[in-house]
């Protein structure tokens, strides 16, 4: 989508611009509610239920700070010594919400949780002066069912993004993954049915909504995510190996990630075995780095990869390395020579963009999101399906071909620069001023 503008990006996917065409008097945005139920922005991404979401909140909340719009982020206490609030940034204010043990607990289980938590958050709006928040933006949609209460009580309009989608997800369900129920089908219907703004991370996204879920177009906003361009930026390649421990001459596949099905790291590993059948002096010099840890249907199967990695005979080949912090990403990304996406299903790809930013090409997954994420030939690869043998054809390919490799690094660097966090909060700004102007101008009626 770089290179597009906003409105022939907008209007590819059906959907209007953020004005919709409409002049309306826009009141300014001084407080957004953040809903955040499953997943702390203070949790460490790449394991249990933190992941890009995790990110995305925090960065659009910090950016949307320094538009001088206030963010409020509630999300559940999973900790008994948790403070009431945290500063997570200047403008920035984290909200725990007591619902259910002072534990993490499985996604399945929090349904059973949302009236102890939307009390919560009622309670908070209660103790100030009304009209305390200008609007409600829930991410997931279990925050959905708490936003569209919240926005009936407070009389201020919901905006949600979705991040994931059941119906997206059980179309494209990767082997021995297990369908999402019913009842979230029915949640998300009855989300979208109630929002005021429907956020798509890309114009594939948008379509999803409106073709799958009945989203009227004109309440469709396609907004890209972004990248941390300060954190994630070319730096050597040599030097970020030293730091981590790897050889200078080796070749690197790096994978970085929640390990569970739907991201498809065994694709990784069972093509790396594919191309030391091909070239067993390859051995000598690869190393296949998975950054990350055991989240969703793959907590069921925490030594998933250490299993796969000795039954395909890579031990010696394959690092397990935990979630790391930004700083230590964007080393590892560095000192990758590809970083490689494989997953079944992607919102968007942040994984994708933030190894492009440090101008380490990718291959990734031709699905989703990570269809704008990566600029196929460009940026990177696309590859169709998920037979290792296709990806060990593309992933050799990049190994081989140094100058190719570095063709796509250049090409790497200047896509990722047109997607900067500052831009999706200031677009976030323009939804939310245009749900405001719009909320008693065309109300939407609640679900049955």
């Amino acid at each position: 989508m770089a290179g597009q503008t906003r409105e022939s990006s907008v209007k590819s996917s059906g959907c209007k611009p953020f004005g919709g065409g409409v002049n309306v008097r826009r009141r300014r945005v001084h407080r957004v509610a953040t809903v955040s139920m499953h997943t702390s922005p203070l949790d460490q991404p790449g394991t249990g239920d933190a992941g890009g979401m995790n990110v995305y909140i925090v960065e659009t909340a910090k950016r949307l700070a320094q538009l001088d719009v206030e963010v409020e982020i509630f999300t559940r206490q999973t900790a008994r010594d948790l403070p009431p609030t945290a500063e997570l940034a200047p403008g920035v204010t984290v909200r725990h919400v007591t619902a259910g043990p002072y534990e993490e607990l499985d996604k399945g289980d929090l349904p059973g949780q949302l009236c102890a938590f939307l009390s919560g958050v009622l309670r908070t709006e209660a103790s100030y002066d009304p009209g305390r928040y200008d609007v409600i933006h829930s991410h997931y949609w279990l925050s959905g069912q708490v936003g569209w209460l919240a926005k009936e009580r407070w009389g201020v309009p919901l905006v949600h993004t979705m991040h994931t989608m059941a119906k997206v997800k059980n179309l494209l369900l990767a082997d021995g993954d297990k369908p999402e129920p019913a009842a979230r089908v029915l949640g998300e219907e009855q989300v979208v049915d109630v929002a005021d703004r429907l956020v798509a991370n890309t114009d594939a996204e948008a379509r999803e909504l409106i073709d799958l879920y009945g989203a009227p177009p004109e309440r469709v906003a396609v907004v890209n995510p972004g990248v941390n361009l300060s954190v994630f930026q070319p730096a050597s390649k040599g030097a970020a190996r030293h730091r981590l421990g790897l050889p200078d001459d080796a070749h690197i596949l790096l994978f970085v990630g929640r390990i569970q099905p739907l991201k498809a790291p065994d694709v990784l590993l069972r093509a790396a075995a594919r191309m030391l059948i091909e070239d067993p002096g390859l051995r000598s010099r690869l190393v296949v780095a998975c950054v990350g840890g055991p989240s969703g249907s793959g907590l069921c199967r925490p030594a998933l990869l250490s299993d796969l990695s000795e039954s395909l005979g890579l031990n010696d080949v394959v690092r397990l390395v935990p979630p790391a912090p930004q700083d230590e990403l964007a080393d590892w990304y560095r000192a990758a020579d590809v970083t490689v996406v494989p997953s079944h299903n992607e919102s968007f790809g942040l994984v994708a963009l933030e190894s492009q930013a440090c101008g380490t090409p990718v291959v990734a997954a031709s699905v989703g999101g990570l269809r704008t994420a990566v600029r196929d030939g460009v940026s990177g690869l696309l590859v169709e399906g998920h037979d290792p043998h296709d990806w060990a054809r593309a992933l050799d390919g990049l190994v081989r071909r140094p100058a190719w490799r570095d063709h796509l690094s250049k090409g790497a660097v200047e896509h990722a620069g047109a997607f900067g966090w500052s831009a999706t909060a200031a677009r976030l700004a323009d939804v939310y001023a245009e749900a405001m102007a719009n909320l008693h101008r065309s109300p939407v009626a609640l679900s049955s």
